[in-house]
């Protein structure tokens, strides 16, 4: 495992290397504060101290966020040809990928822990349910998770960071509209199963307070599946 953390550590280091990484971080805590505290939310006229339009706004940014995040992390490698100096280090692909994909889940995590004083001003401002903050975090996390790891399939694909992109933006697409959008022109056993299959189902859930395992086992599952993609994908583009 010191070799993926080594991985983390020079992918976050790469990251704040560059203006883009401070850009990105800005402009996500600009748009999540100007949309839960400015325009079209109710904050302060509401009546209940909660932190709903937050996780409303970052469900959202994060969606167009991480990919951003994701592009670079395979396809600039490939590109300038450090893919295979690396691998031809005691390292395997499998631990590349999943370097990559810790890092780029540090880095969202430090930027939702810099929205704390959000919680702390909703909290002064009235009682606050910790339960419904703690699981709207940990749902932020959890699709995080899942979109990072779909980014990560994306840059796999590719040399070209803006495709990575915009694969990354499309796959994610499904999971956190398409599904649920099909599922609400149908009934039934399918209908459930579709919702199910989404990020919004699980998300909602968890930002009410409701953390189920089901929830965990689905995005570790959905995250784990992608891994397994880039890491399988990685082997076949550097071994043909």
């Amino acid at each position: 495992m010191s070799t993926v953390f080594h991985i983390c550590r020079r992918e976050i280091i790469a990251f704040f290397s560059s203006l883009a990484g401070y850009v990105l971080v800005i402009l996500f805590l600009g748009i999540s504060g100007f949309f839960t505290w400015l325009y079209g939310s109710d904050v302060f006229f509401v009546g209940q101290a909660n932190l709903n339009s937050f996780f409303n706004t970052a469900f959202w940014t994060l969606f167009f966020f991480i990919p951003a995040i994701t592009m670079r992390s395979l396809a600039e490698e490939k590109r300038s040809g450090t893919l295979e100096w690396l691998i031809t280090h005691p390292v395997t692909e499998a631990r590349v990928v999943l370097g990559k994909w810790l890092a780029c889940w540090v880095l969202v995590a430090v930027s939702l822990l810099l929205t704390l004083p959000y919680y702390l001003t909703i909290a002064w401002l009235g009682p606050v349910d910790h339960g419904a903050a703690v699981g709207g975090y940990l749902g932020l996390l959890m699709i995080s998770a899942i979109y990072i790891g779909i980014g990560i399939f994306a840059s796999s694909l590719t040399v070209n960071q803006i495709v990575a992109y915009l694969i990354a933006l499309f796959t994610g697409f499904v999971f956190h509209t398409l599904f649920d959008l099909i599922s609400g022109t149908l009934t039934g056993t399918t209908s459930t199963l579709l919702a199910y299959a989404g990020t919004t189902f699980h998300f909602e859930t968890m930002a009410r307070g409701v953390i189920s395992l089901d929830n965990m086992v689905y995005g570790l599952s959905v995250t784990a599946f992608s891994l397994c993609l880039a890491t399988v994908n990685l082997k076949r583009r550097l071994w043909l």
